[in-house]
């Protein structure tokens, strides 16, 4: 009877012990409990940079969203277009992934219908109806950070597109659904 009863006993600490695990917050889920969120970003066509902190106390931030919204403006046409918030918390939680929070190198952010049409005349590899005329994606490395490396770490947040192109040197990552090429 004892050793049933000790059996059962640790049973039951085991069952407690998964359920207070599964409690427990996942990185990319701690991360975004974070009070302040912060990136750096260097578009590599301007080679404009910007540090600001983009979500403070439980709010985004005008001022830092906008400074972002300007360096990943469309360079080609100037026009600077919204990107969606999202986007950054991806690029946050990418960062804090990776233990890194460096510099995340822009190689296309927004682009303009004109824009994409021109850049899909010229490649195969660019869609017609792309995440980045709705200010939903970025194309993108950050030193330091091997590219398969990247594009793995960014497939396991599972939070929306991610494209590997390593003969152009970067990785997309979009707000759109889950997926992966």
């Amino acid at each position: 009877m004892l050793k049933r009863h000790l059996g059962r006993r640790r049973f039951l600490l085991g069952l407690g012990g998964l359920g207070a695990a599964a409690l427990m917050p996942k990185p990319a889920e701690a991360s975004l409990s974070a009070p302040v969120r912060k990136l750096s970003l260097h578009n590599l066509h301007t080679g404009e940079k910007v540090s600001a902190s983009f979500w403070e106390e439980g709010q985004y931030l005008d001022e830092g969203l906008a400074s972002f919204n300007r360096v990943m403006r469309d360079f080609r046409s100037n026009e600077v277009y919204r990107i969606d918030p999202k986007l950054f918390d991806q690029l946050f939680l990418l960062q804090h992934r990776l233990g890194k929070q460096g510099e995340i190198q822009i190689i296309s952010g927004y682009r303009s219908p004109a824009t994409n049409a021109m850049l899909r005349r010229n490649s195969s590899g660019v869609a017609k109806k792309s995440y980045h005329m709705k200010g939903q994606a970025i194309d993108l490395r950050m030193p330091g950070v091997e590219l398969a490396h990247l594009r793995q770490a960014a497939r396991k947040l599972a939070v929306g597109g991610v494209g590997y192109y390593p003969g152009s040197n970067f990785v997309h990552l979009d707000t759109g659904p889950v997926r992966s090429w």
